[in-house]
């Protein structure tokens, strides 16, 4: 489950997020939608401690992202659309992320 309280990033005095909450079941495709500049990239980077939040906190199966053992074996993200091959159909995305991500530091995949 990723758990999301009261979670604040502000630039300057300009809030970014402003003391969000949210919870995200596990096994559910999520994603935001919003105008641009409504705070949905910066969301994702505290999620994933790529930024500091500067209240709340953002938890992924009860621990903040850094504290888990193998990151890319429990979330997958994606914070650009342009990461995805324009020749890989849609349908084919759930199947395609976990076929290709990293399994930790010095790790091989073996093959099929």
């Amino acid at each position: 489950m990723i758990e999301v309280r009261q979670l604040t990033k502000r630039y300057g005095a300009t809030a970014a997020v402003d003391q969000l909450s949210f919870d995200v079941r596990p096994g559910v495709v999520t994603g935001f939608l919003g105008p641009n500049g409504s705070g949905k990239s910066t969301t994702m980077r505290l999620i994933l401690g790529l930024d500091r939040a500067d209240a709340g906190q953002a938890r992924i199966g009860g621990r903040p992202y850094r504290d888990l053992r193998w990151p890319l074996r429990e979330v997958g993200a994606l914070l650009e659309a342009g990461a995805f091959h324009p020749g890989r159909p849609a349908p084919t995305w759930p199947r395609w992320p976990p076929a290709t991500r990293s399994r930790g530091p010095g790790s091989r995949r073996s093959s099929p």
